[in-house]
């Protein structure tokens, strides 16, 4: 499921593109096997307790069985995977895109000329796994701040080299209007 190109600007190029890293899938898999497991055995034990001869413990026992399984299943197994899946992070020749959400959504785009700074950070966890923080601080000084990021330390010198690409995209095209060119960093 890629970010839809009829939403880029004009000249605009999806240079890469991701999901958060796999990691966000561990526990609902932890969660899908536990409840298969046990959802099971309980259910085929369930005639074999001696408290329940008198078929009342089959005869609303399976049915909760059943009711719990799917209420865990669909809360933290499910919801958690589709918010994963639509959780992309879109990186153009133009703007860094983030967005989020299965039925509501929540997106951020920062344009790759008010990029200031570009740093990461990477816990314990993160060097095993490989993944990280990536922090973006742009001009306006808001920070874009994406969790989860696979290969952290190469998105970033990514990011970086993007910037420097659109940096010299916008003075070409300054220069070519027959204005004076755009100082290097200007977010203009």
């Amino acid at each position: 499921m890629g970010y839809p190109t009829k939403l880029l600007g004009d000249g605009e190029v999806i240079e890469f593109e991701m999901h958060p890293h796999w990691r966000g899938l561990i526990l609902p898999v932890i969660w899908l096997v536990l409840t298969v497991f046990i959802g099971v055995w309980l259910y085929v034990s369930l005639g074999s307790w001696s408290w329940s001869d008198g078929g009342i413990a089959e005869t609303i026992g399976r049915p909760l069985i059943i009711v719990a399984g799917l209420v865990i299943l669909v809360f933290w197994v499910i919801l958690p995977f589709l918010y994963w899946i639509s959780t992309q992070y879109v990186f153009t020749n133009r703007r860094i895109i983030t967005r989020a959400g299965v039925i509501s959504k929540k997106g951020r785009d920062m344009p790759l000329a008010k990029v200031n700074n570009v740093s990461f950070e990477v816990g314990v966890l993160g060097r095993i796994l490989n993944y990280g923080r990536l922090e973006v601080t742009s001009a306006s000084d808001e920070n874009l701040t994406i969790d989860d990021v696979p290969n952290v330390e190469v998105i970033q010198r990514d990011v970086y080299r993007l910037h420097e690409q659109d940096d010299e995209r916008r003075r070409r095209r300054s220069v070519e209007e027959g204005g004076d060119p755009v100082p290097p960093g200007d977010g203009t």
